[in-house]
């Protein structure tokens, strides 16, 4: 999920598609179907395939269901020309969860949720109120006992953080009934 402020839906949705699509209204439904078709398609591999993408106040939130390519660098950087851009992805197999936070195509802030101490970027200590007002350890452990405990406290919290980071910063508390406002729809393209 990314959260985008100074750009409307349409330009999100080209930006995510490498500027060959606007998008077409849709639901969540209609979103779900299209990544459904593409994941069977590719095996799941390219995650997702589409994003839906809404206005909620100044921040464009899009949602990318299996997909992670908000939270890579290369496409970070091109999403935040211009703006202000944030991403959290929760991966569910294999990968990393991932927070990313760019300005003006430039990678301010990123970490792997489940170790907030191992932040890196431009600004990498620009949110550390709001990360330790999250109750996030952001020193790097140094021995093994404090790995464990580092490891117990990040590997069930690091992605419910990782959103509650995100609406710190945007102002945007991503809820359920979210999923029920229109959308646009359109293809994520990497590369």
């Amino acid at each position: 999920m990314a959260f985008l402020r100074g750009l409307d839906p349409a330009e999100v949705v080209r930006r995510f598609g490498r500027g060959e699509h606007s998008g077409v209204e849709s639901d969540f439904g209609g979103l779900a179907a299209e990544v459904q078709e593409f994941v069977s398609e590719t095996a799941g591999g390219d995650g997702g395939g589409h994003v839906g993408v809404f206005q909620t106040g100044e921040w464009c939130v899009a949602i990318e269901p299996y997909g992670w390519t908000a939270t890579l660098h290369e496409v970070a950087t091109g999403l935040s020309r211009g703006c202000e851009m944030l991403a959290v992805t929760r991966h569910d197999y294999a990968a990393e969860h991932s927070f990313v936070y760019a300005i003006d195509g430039t990678v301010v802030m990123r970490y792997p949720l489940r170790h907030p101490y191992r932040r890196h970027g431009a600004a990498p200590d620009q949110l550390n109120g709001f990360m330790r007002e999250l109750g996030m350890g952001l020193g790097e452990p140094e021995d093994e006992t404090a790995w464990r405990a580092a490891w117990d406290d990040n590997c069930d919290n690091a992605v419910p953080r990782g959103f509650a980071l995100a609406a710190k910063v945007t102002g945007v508390s991503f809820t359920p009934d979210m999923l029920d406002r229109p959308m646009l729809v359109g293809p994520v393209r990497e590369g």
